[in-house]
């Protein structure tokens, strides 16, 4: 499931799975990236789905109002899975293009005790902590429950869900996961995309 589903107040609202990033919409790059390595693929997004019928998959729909946050997303993806009878759904953020091309195998390698792995990429500093990406996870159905519970109690934050059911933290070199949130991080991934 790619989310996407966020209210993008740095891009000025602009859906960013559809900026383009090469000359193709960012989503194109997502996919390029996730379809040999997954089988079906959703997209979370708000809004009218027709926007997104190009690329022929199925949009849902964060199922709580006022978008409270990528969690909401997670839930709409759990619920994906369960319908389509898959035990583990792998989540990525709809505005990273670059997601790791082992993304699914590490993360299903990496899978805490409660069956949940979340992306970590190396700190700025040397030597320093990993810095967490939860929207870059492999999520446990059988979590759906208690995220359900999470949500209506107005827990919102990735980290602290992840953190109770004791993710497993996979660490990847560099960075990933870079997002692009502004329009100066979309430079910089055109920049890099061109080998400037």
């Amino acid at each position: 499931m790619i989310l996407a589903g966020g209210r993008a107040t740095r891009m000025a609202g602009r859906d960013k799975p559809l900026l383009p990033l090469g000359g193709r919409p960012l989503l194109a790059h997502i996919l390029d990236r996730l379809r040999p390595q997954a089988g079906a693929l959703a997209l979370n997004a708000n809004g009218d789905p027709a926007r997104f019928a190009e690329f022929r998959l199925p949009v849902l729909a964060d199922s709580l109002p006022d978008r409270p946050g990528p969690l909401a997303g997670v839930l709409a993806a759990m619920d994906w899975a369960a319908s389509i009878g898959a035990d583990h759904v792998l989540t990525v953020a709809g505005d990273s293009p670059c997601p790791p091309a082992d993304l699914a195998a590490r993360l299903a390698a990496g899978r805490g005790p409660q069956g949940l792995a979340i992306a970590a990429s190396a700190g700025p500093q040397q030597g320093g902590p990993p810095r967490d990406h939860p929207t870059f996870g492999l999520w446990p159905v059988a979590l759906r429950p208690a995220l359900a519970r999470a949500l209506a109690a107005d827990r919102r934050r990735m980290r602290d869900f992840t953190q109770a059911h004791q993710a497993g933290l996979v660490l990847w070199a560099g960075d990933p996961f870079a997002n692009i949130n502004t329009p100066e991080d979309l430079a910089r991934a055109e920049a890099r995309l061109a080998g400037l």
